[in-house]
């Protein structure tokens, strides 16, 4: 097969102003990577370039506005956080502003899910709910039920051929409305797992296994593939999203032609938004291009509203449920009959957008600087590349012309058999994931209480975190097993650091 090419992409959701040559030499030059670990690096303490805000003890340390915006701007950051917090109602309700939530969801706010714009976690125990967490369903497409796809407009190569369970849809929701049954209850069990390590260390991983427990609406489809799925971090999204198409696509080497065992592979998606195929950037298997279709495929699936981008007032009902999809909704007769019209939709796309990365903690730390040396010589950064620049935009704003620092390729990558979900999802495969940025994840335990990682939340701490990686990143995961024990201390310091 010829080798991909996605160099026609194009960052449709930007206004840019194009590089010239002199500004593209000055980027390749600061984003190289280090060959000098005993000190930091310029402007490595400002995760978020100029956006970045100072690191805070506190549990709102990633619900801050991003540091260079406007007094306006901050006013309008400050509305999105409004709706973005607002706990939705059913329909009909006094509060005509708040309604429409339902009739089946996974929260009743944004909030409840990304808790102080946090982490989520897997329920704790059989009296937690798993209010940030959710199961993602499909089904396999039999080759006689596979679409003539050079009749499809919307396809994009490579794309699996799945479709949502017929009565469940794409997402389980685990609360509903009065009237109506919950799709399920997530539960989830652990079986324990050791690994020794170098220097007589014994790590203690948990392996989790998921059920859809009490469904509510008849069995699972023949086939169905379940995810589970961690609501993720905040901050950062909108210097992610104004990162160059091309600077992305450079990274990715899907037939690892350089021989080092990486074959990152973009997930290309097509934008409702914009009418054409989209880097995809956001989700778990990067699944969305923009934050705003992020943002809206959110409350669809997850609040069941309203918005421009998914019109149907009953969210994520399907045809089979017809209760679901004839209870009344919120949808205002004044705007467009939506539950969130473009002007909310927008709003919480901008306050999204500007959640600031906080600054860097401790990074000429002796231990701190060696474990950054240990994270490039043992191949971390192949997939957590350190930095970018973003687009210099025609009207400015906080993202424009940013040196950032998140640590990710927003690639898919094959992470082997432990950590799959035997679930594709566009282009990726059931075992590949985006690689998630590192930026704040030292502070996951000030912000959200606990110390969970990866897509579902087993990883109880960092080292846990790494000790999963496997497939492309076996090798790496192998060095931290058996490397001196002082070097996977100064490599969990410098992720701490992040």
């Amino acid at each position: 097969m010829p080798p991909e090419d996605w160099s026609h992409l194009q960052d449709l959701h930007l206004s840019i102003v194009p590089r010239t040559a002199e500004e593209a030499a000055r980027i390749a030059a600061v984003t190289a990577p280090p060959t000098d670990f005993s000190a930091p690096r310029a402007f490595e303490e400002n995760g978020g370039g100029a956006a970045t805000v100072r690191a805070r003890a506190m549990a709102d340390a990633f619900s801050l506005p991003s540091a260079n915006l406007s007094f306006e701007e901050e006013l309008q950051f400050r509305v999105g956080n409004g709706l973005f917090r607002r706990v939705w109602v059913s329909a009909p309700a006094s509060t005509l502003a708040s309604d429409g939530l339902g009739p089946l969801f996974n929260a009743r706010s944004c909030q409840r899910c990304h808790l102080k714009d946090g982490r989520g976690h897997p329920p704790e125990g059989p009296d937690d709910s798993a209010v940030s967490m959710f199961l993602r369903v499909s089904i396999p497409v039999t080759e006689a039920e596979t679409p003539d796809l050079e009749a499809l407009e919307t396809y994009i190569a490579g794309t699996h051929h799945t479709a949502p369970d017929p009565v469940y849809g794409a997402q389980l929701q685990d609360f509903s409305l009065p009237g109506h049954a919950p799709e399920y209850r997530l539960s989830v069990r652990y079986e324990p797992l050791e690994l020794r390590l170098s220097g007589g260390e014994v790590a203690s991983l948990r392996q989790p296994v998921y059920e859809a427990a009490d469904l509510g609406y008849g069995p699972l489809a023949e086939g169905a593939m379940l995810s589970p799925r961690v609501a993720p971090q905040m901050i950062g999204l909108g210097l992610l999203e104004a990162i160059p198409t091309a600077d992305i696509l450079a990274y990715a080497d899907p037939e690892d032609a350089d021989g080092d065992g990486i074959s990152g592979r973009p997930n290309v998606v097509w934008s409702a938004e914009f009418g054409a195929p989209m880097l995809g950037r956001f989700g778990l298997k990067a699944g969305e291009a923009t934050v705003r279709a992020q943002s809206a495929a959110a409350f669809a699936g997850d609040m069941g509203m309203s918005t421009p981008l998914h019109p149907e007032g009953w969210g994520e009902c399907t045809a089979a449920q017809t209760l679901c999809r004839e209870q009344v909704d919120g949808g205002d007769p004044e705007h467009g009959g939506l539950e969130i019209d473009q002007t909310g939709l927008d709003l919480v796309a901008f306050y999204s957008r500007n959640l600031a990365v906080p600054a860097r903690r401790n990074v000429d730390d002796p231990q701190v600087l060696h474990g950054r040396e240990v994270f490039y010589q043992t191949g971390c950064a192949a997939c957590h590349r350190a930095n970018y620049v973003t687009h210099r935009l025609q009207d400015g704003g906080a993202q424009s012309f940013q040196l950032i620092w998140p640590y990710s390729d927003l690639l898919l990558h094959d992470m082997g058999e432990g950590l799959a979900d035997h679930r594709p999802e566009g282009r990726a495969t059931g075992r590949e994931w985006r690689t998630p940025p590192l930026w704040g994840i030292g502070l996951t335990q000030t912000v959200s209480g606990h110390s969970y990682f990866l897509h579902d939340g087993r990883a109880r701490s960092l080292l846990e975190a790494v000790l999963w990686h496997g497939g492309e990143a076996e090798s790496q995961r192998d060095a931290v097993i058996t490397m001196a024990p002082e070097d996977r201390a100064a490599l969990i310091a410098f992720l701490e650091s992040l």
